[in-house]
């Protein structure tokens, strides 16, 4: 096992083929080790490297609908009317402090999704 820090990108590729070879190792094994290892590093780099963009309000809200079978009816309890739920769905109208309460309450949609710009 020669496992050293990942600096750059080409670091970054080599460390993801070896995890594909490994992805299989068992637990508590040199392979299974390395493939341990591998993965911090790799999620290290990651973190660094990659911005990873907070969800969209109205995707999260789209998202959560399909996940529950929810139509756009079921949601005018949440959102103040079926006019709302469609000028909300649209962007024409943006989510009110009550209506972030009710979708987080109700639908457990995380309130960091719902308060970033639409």
């Amino acid at each position: 096992m020669n496992i050293k820090p990942i600096k750059k990108s080409r670091d970054y590729e080599n460390a993801l083929n070896r995890i594909d070879k490994l992805w299989a190792a068992k637990k508590n094994t040199v392979e299974g080790d390395e493939l341990e290892i591998l993965t911090v590093l790799v999620e290290k780099y990651e973190e660094e490297h990659y911005e990873i963009a907070s969800p969209d309000p109205v995707e999260a809200i789209k998202f959560r609908m399909e996940q529950m079978e929810l139509s756009n009816s079921d949601m005018a309890k949440y959102l103040g009317g079926a006019n709302r739920v469609s000028e909300i769905l649209h962007r024409k109208r943006k989510l009110t402090i009550p209506m972030i309460r009710l979708l987080y309450k109700n639908l457990h949609i995380p309130a960091e999704s719902l308060i970033n710009p639409m």
